[in-house]
C-alpha cells in the first residue's frame, strides 16, 4: 500500500459537504498530510454544515459557499482537482418521506451535477463517493455483502442508489475514475446534535451528555454495526488511492453491538443518563430494515482497510469533544 504522505503531499483535493460530519474530519487529515484542500458547501439546514468544525485548520483550507446543483460554479471548482470527494447530498428518510422532490434534487441532481462537470472539465479526476446501509432494505442473511439484493424501504435510499449507479456509470463509460463506500453507522465529534434524523449513535450521545432518558424502542436488541469518523476517513483516503478501486463498491463495518447494550456503555462511559424502553412507533417500524451488520472482506483484502478504533475508545472521544465544544452543537 503506498504511504499516505508520500501519495498525498500536495494533492489538490475537493470535498463537498466539506463542513459537515465526515467532511470536516476527512480536511482535518488531508491538512495533516499537506494537501491542498478546498471545501464546498451549501450549508443547508439541518445538514449539519457548521464553520466551528474547521476552526482549527481555518487558515489551511479554501471554502466556497456553494450547491453541487450549480452546474456553473461545479464545472469551475473542478478544475485541477487531483481527488473529489462527494459527500455532500441527503441522508434523512424522514424529510424524504415529508417532501420526496427536495431528497431527489438534493441527492440525484446534485451527484449528476458534480459528475458532468468532472466529465466535461476534469476527466482525469478520481470521485470517491458515500452511500449508506439503508441501500439495502430488507436483509436477507448476515453478514450484508456487498453483492445482496436490494430491497430498499426508504424514498433517500433509493436516491442513493441512483447516485451511487451514476458514479459507477461514469467510471464505466465515461472513463470518469469513481469508487463508491456504502457507510454504517458513523460516529464522533463534528457530527451535528440539534436532531436524531442523521443517525441515533449521536443523539444518544447528546442525551446522555444531558443526564437524560435515552428512548429505545422494543427490547433494545436490534444490532448495529458502527464506525469512528477516523477508521471512516482511513478508508476514503485508501479508496482515492487504489487504482484497483476503480469501478468498485465496498461496505464498511464497524463493531456490532445491540442498542441497549450500546446505550449501557454510555451510562457506563459518563456516569450520566439512563433508558426506557418504549413501543416501537409506527413511523418508524416500517422503515426498520432488522439487524445489520456489514461483511467488509471486500475493502479488506483489495485496500487493507480494517476498523481500528475500539468502540468504548471512539465513544470516549466523542463524549471528550462534545464535553469542551458542546455550545459549538448544540445551539
Amino acid at each position: 500500500m503506498m504511504d499516505l504522505n508520500k501519495f498525498w503531499k500536495g494533492k489538490r483535493v475537493l470535498i463537498t459537504g466539506g463542513l459537515g460530519f465526515i467532511g470536516s474530519n476527512l480536511a482535518r487529515r488531508l491538512v495533516s498530510l499537506r494537501a491542498e484542500v478546498l471545501l464546498v458547501d451549501a450549508m443547508v439546514p439541518g445538514f449539519g454544515g457548521n464553520m466551528f468544525n474547521i476552526q482549527q485548520i481555518q487558515k489551511q483550507v479554501r471554502v466556497n459557499f456553494c450547491d453541487v446543483r450549480e452546474c456553473y460554479s461545479m464545472n469551475y471548482l473542478v478544475r485541477d482537482q487531483d481527488v473529489i470527494f462527494n459527500l455532500a447530498g441527503s441522508f434523512n428518510y424522514l424529510d424524504a418521506v415529508e417532501d420526496p422532490w427536495r431528497d431527489l434534487e438534493l441527492t440525484c441532481r446534485g451527484a449528476l451535477s458534480l459528475l458532468e462537470a468532472c466529465r466535461n472539465n476534469n476527466p482525469f479526476a478520481k470521485v470517491v463517493f458515500t452511500g449508506n446501509r439503508s441501500q439495502y432494505g430488507r436483509i436477507d442473511s448476515l453478514p450484508v455483502r456487498e453483492d445482496q439484493v436490494r430491497r430498499p424501504l426508504q424514498i433517500n435510499a433509493i436516491n442513493n442508489i441512483a447516485a451511487e449507479e451514476y458514479h459507477i456509470l461514469y467510471n464505466n463509460v465515461h472513463e470518469v475514475k469513481t469508487t463508491c463506500l456504502r457507510l454504517t453507522n458513523t460516529y464522533g465529534p463534528r457530527h451535528q446534535m440539534r436532531h436524531h434524523k442523521q443517525g441515533v449513535v449521536n443523539w444518544f450521545i447528546r442525551l446522555i451528555i444531558e443526564n437524560r432518558e435515552v428512548p429505545i424502542f422494543g427490547d433494545g436488541r436490534q444490532v448495529r454495526d458502527i464506525n469512528y469518523v477516523d477508521d471512516v476517513v482511513e478508508a476514503l483516503l485508501l479508496a482515492a488511492m487504489s487504482e484497483k478501486a476503480n469501478g468498485q463498491v465496498y461496505n464498511l463495518g464497524g463493531e456490532p453491538i445491540a442498542l441497549l447494550d450500546l446505550v449501557k456503555i454510555m451510562i457506563d462511559l459518563t456516569g450520566k443518563g439512563g433508558y426506557r424502553f418504549m413501543e416501537y412507533p409506527d413511523q418508524f417500524r416500517v422503515f426498520d430494515s432488522g439487524d445489520y451488520v456489514a461483511d467488509y472482506g471486500k475493502i479488506k483484502k483489495d485496500l487493507g482497510w480494517k476498523p481500528k478504533v475500539s468502540l468504548r475508545h471512539g465513544l470516549a472521544k466523542t463524549f471528550e469533544y462534545y464535553a469542551k465544544y458542546k455550545k459549538h452543537y448544540w445551539r
